[in-house]
């Protein structure tokens, strides 16, 4: 069982990238899903979830509005679509497959790393 992310890359402040996060070996349909950050020199944070039995999103204050997290339960897949980036959401990104209620215990990707010039 593993979680694959990718789509990370280089792009200009105000671009845009989409990740996306793929499991195998485990169907994301029965768990809460995520996406996390951590940042040169700094603590991992939290970027989006959706929630396993309500499908409630969350976000980050600091990516409201400007990032899209969605799930393709068929294709068993999560995405973060990520608009009008700045420098500061230069990171590398992980995905998680568990409980928002304690996400150390899930299932993690390797991370993608997304740089954003200025």
């Amino acid at each position: 069982v593993q979680l694959q992310a990718s789509g990370g890359g280089l792009v200009q402040a105000g671009g845009s990238l989409r990740l996306s996060c793929a499991a195998s070996g485990r169907s994301f349909r029965y768990y809460g899903v995520g996406w996390f950050r951590q940042a040169p020199r700094k603590e991992r944070e939290f970027v989006a979830s959706i929630d396993r039995s309500n499908g409630q999103i969350d976000y980050a204050d600091s990516v409201k509005g400007r990032f899209l997290i969605s799930r393709d339960n068929a294709k068993n897949t999560l995405y973060l679509q990520m608009n009008s980036l700045k420098p500061e959401d230069t990171a590398v990104y992980y995905c998680v497959m568990g409980s928002k209620h304690n996400w150390s215990t899930g299932l993690w990707g390797q991370g993608t790393l997304v740089t954003v010039s200025s």
